[in-house]
């Protein structure tokens, strides 16, 4: 089984959004990525307007099965937070409309899933999301390539048939940072 899913990384002048799908063996294949960009001369309704009816767009287009969202959290840039946490809601709603799950996860999870470590940087994640997915050239820009970490960091996540065991087949197939995620995995099973 399949597992689609739509990434986002939300952001009032630029939103990543990213489609994966990933197979039971954590296989993960890009369908679609994109930008969705708005002027900040614009006013915010606009803003946000653009948004909806993008993601409402690509909701339509792909049909994934579930939404992976960047989880807002800063105690710097209070104007910046607020943004995104607008272009968060007006993402969500969205799938609240459809009926699509919705999952948040933090950066330092997407780092971690995707790189190893939590505290990798944007050029890590962007370079390991191209290695994941097999691509010709890395996604640009930055918040492209989130937003695809973003949605294989949920099917990795999700256990929901996309995780495979280390020793089963088709192991020596898994990069090194889904081999650290599946291991991880493994041990917080056996600790509870």
């Amino acid at each position: 089984m399949t597992l689609r899913v739509l990434g986002v990384d939300p952001g009032l002048t630029r939103c990543g959004i990213g489609v994966v799908d990933v197979e039971r063996n954590r296989r993960a294949t890009m369908v679609a990525v994109g930008v969705v960009g708005t002027a900040p001369d614009e006013t915010l309704d606009q803003r946000l307007l653009v948004i909806d009816t993008a993601i409402d767009e690509w909701l339509d287009r792909y049909e994934p099965q579930v939404l992976a969202v960047e989880r807002v959290f800063s105690q710097l840039n209070v104007s910046t937070v607020m943004g995104v946490a607008q272009a968060s809601g007006v993402v969500i709603a969205a799938a609240a409309r459809r009926g699509i799950p919705v999952a948040l996860h933090t950066p330092s999870e997407v780092k971690a899933a995707v790189t190893g470590s939590g505290s990798s940087n944007k050029d890590a994640v962007t370079k390991l999301v191209t290695k994941i997915l097999r691509l010709d050239a890395p996604p640009r820009p930055a918040d492209a390539a989130d937003a695809l970490a973003l949605a294989i960091t949920h099917a990795w996540r999700a256990g929901s048939g996309a995780a495979v065991a280390i020793t089963g087949p088709g192991s020596s197939s898994l990069t090194p940072a889904q081999r650290a995620w599946a291991d991880a995995e493994a041990k917080a099973r056996r600790s509870r």
